[in-house]
């Protein structure tokens, strides 16, 4: 003869779970422990623990269940198991607020540590010129560089709230960085692509450059626009100062550090949630956009006329735009994966280098 199963009428009325002591909300008919999971139900009709076998619900299963009868009692998000990371497109993830929020908060980390080496360089040197010459240095700027890795830190860090298993690995795959279920071939076919859409990128980038000084050009005029690019020639400042060994060195870390920490956060973290709460055009465009914006922050520190001013930042935002459009896209069309995405960007970052570095030493 088999147990009755418990009816849907039977009230709770324990304040914290028999099993695992989470707190249980003052709601009528709560069946599941959000937390762990248990049927509480049957704990009330059987006053025992169920076997392993008569407890067969996934903590997803139950948290949906408990949310859509409660979801005000239940506001947290769904915990993914290690089968679910495989098949992310058509889950819901973080929210909106958390998605711009957290982007923001390894932003302001990432700089509030460089500011803070920076002060202790001007103390420890005694002298503001040797210190701002030991900053331009290309040597310098390859150590800071691996200040951003915290753009990897702060959302490897927060993502674990949405895994059943929180380890480094399941961490980063529901961001995108991982090779799980990729051949061998299909991880040369990845990093192929992102070559060739990194090559594509300089040519977009090369072209829309074109396009807006052409355009600011015939509204401004001729000197306007060499001062506005005069004043925000960041890659000239690194390689004026280069060598062969540094600007190695540079390369390297624009594809191992850079590519790598900035997809991570703006792709694999950013675009996910904001897709998924605003839909695939909104998600890709304001993740443009602020990946954009961040990139120009040094052009809102340097004082210049209002008119310099806007040429420089248009000059300067429409190439970051279109290149993180196509950094977007490609995410998109790889099925958030970042391997071809990391490898497009580190190698774009790469190039351009590369090629300001020959025009510097030709001309």
């Amino acid at each position: 003869m088999t147990e009755k199963e418990p009816s849907n009428e039977i009230k709770i009325n324990w304040v914290y779970c028999p099993l695992c002591g989470s707190k249980i909300p003052k709601a009528d008919n709560i069946r599941y422990c959000i937390k762990c999971g248990v049927d509480l139900h049957y704990i009330k009709t059987h006053m025992r623990l169920p076997h392993k076998s008569e407890n067969e619900h996934s903590i997803n299963t139950i948290a949906a269940f408990e949310q859509q009868q409660y979801p005000k009692y239940f506001p947290i998000s769904l915990k993914y198991s290690d089968e679910d990371l495989l098949n992310l497109q058509d889950k819901k993830l973080w929210s909106t607020t958390a998605s711009l929020g957290m982007t923001l908060a390894a932003f302001i980390l990432m700089n509030v540590i460089a500011v803070f080496i920076a002060i202790l360089f001007v103390i420890f040197t005694f002298n503001l010129e040797n210190a701002i010459e030991i900053f331009l240095s290309p040597y310098f700027i390859i150590i800071s560089s691996f200040i951003e890795i915290v753009l990897i830190i702060v959302p490897v860090m927060y993502v674990g709230k949405y895994l059943q298993r929180p380890n480094i690995k399941n961490r980063l795959q529901i961001l995108g960085f991982t090779a799980v279920g990729f051949s061998k071939n299909k991880i040369l076919k990845e990093i192929l692509i992102g070559i060739a859409f990194a090559i594509i990128g300089i040519i977009l980038v090369y072209s829309v450059s074109f396009i807006m000084e052409f355009f600011m050009y015939s509204i401004f005029g001729a000197e306007t626009i060499q001062n506005a690019v005069g004043s925000t020639s960041d890659v000239d400042l690194i390689i004026t100062s280069s060598d062969y060994l540094s600007l190695t060195l540079l390369v390297l870390i624009m594809i191992f550090i850079i590519g790598t920490s900035e997809e991570i956060l703006f792709r694999g973290f950013l675009q996910k949630g904001l897709v998924r709460n605003l839909g695939k055009k909104w998600g890709i465009f304001i993740t443009a956009f602020i990946f954009s914006i961040i990139h120009l922050i040094g052009i809102f520190l340097v004082p210049l006329p209002p008119i310099a001013f806007l040429v420089s930042f248009i000059l300067n935002f429409f190439p970051f735009f279109a290149i993180s459009l196509l950094l977007g896209l490609l995410y998109d069309w790889r099925k958030e994966n970042l391997i071809a995405v990391m490898i497009t960007h580190g190698v774009y970052d790469a190039l351009t280098l590369i090629i300001v570095f020959i025009l510097y030493t030709m001309f």
